[in-house]
């Protein structure tokens, strides 16, 4: 299939994001790409092999550090998973630039498809487009943690919303409190007692 990409700028140091990328523990923390990763530590490094779980998948698979260059690029391919319908080998690389704002981290996802699932190719790569912007966002998110940008102050979000009317009263001039019900006038009548119409003053 076609590789699909995108970009996020995370405003921390190039060294920190590629140090956050390597340990591909943290890929299940915020790619739609990667169910589990083990819990074990591993050696960031080239040839570096991972326990993971694709998604919708029952077994674990080989992640495997296909490229490794700090802190400039680093890459993860899946070993070869087999299914009914074929095979498929997913890839996700990470190119680090330079930003005046920190980092830019232009992400790739391939997933090569073979057997019937070559068929699925056009979904495959719709649903990557769709999520890949979201998992930027997730990324960011999760290199930054606590050191997150405060939010931002009221005049740039725009003026606090009205509060909410106090219970038993309507919106308009003044907020006046709705009137209690007019007791409805009772008239005996053979078989019970039948509403009559409302009383007026």
């Amino acid at each position: 299939m076609p590789t699909v990409s995108t970009s996020v700028v995370v405003p921390r140091p190039a060294d920190e994001v590629f140090d956050f990328l390597a340990d591909a523990r943290n890929l299940a923390l915020w790619s739609s790409g990667v169910d589990r990763v083990a819990s074990e530590h591993v050696r960031p490094g080239r040839d570096a092999e991972y326990a993971f779980r694709f998604p919708g998948r029952h077994r674990d698979s080989v992640l495997v550090c296909s490229t490794y260059l700090p802190p400039e690029a680093i890459a993860f391919r899946g070993r070869r998973m087999w299914t009914p319908l074929g095979t498929q080998v997913p890839e996700y690389a990470f190119r680090l630039v330079p930003h005046a704002e920190g980092t830019e981290v232009v992400m790739s996802v391939t997933c090569v498809l073979h057997g019937g699932l070559a068929l699925m190719v056009p979904v495959v790569a719709m649903a990557w487009r769709r999520d890949l912007p979201v998992d930027a966002a997730r990324l960011r998110e999760a290199v930054m943690g606590d050191r997150a940008p405060a939010a931002l102050p009221a005049a740039a979000t725009g003026p606090p919303a009205p509060p909410a009317p106090p219970a038993g009263s309507v919106r308009g001039t003044g907020q006046e409190p709705l009137l209690p019900p007019v007791p409805r006038a009772k008239r005996r009548r053979r078989g019970g007692d039948v509403p009559d119409a409302p009383a007026v003053a």
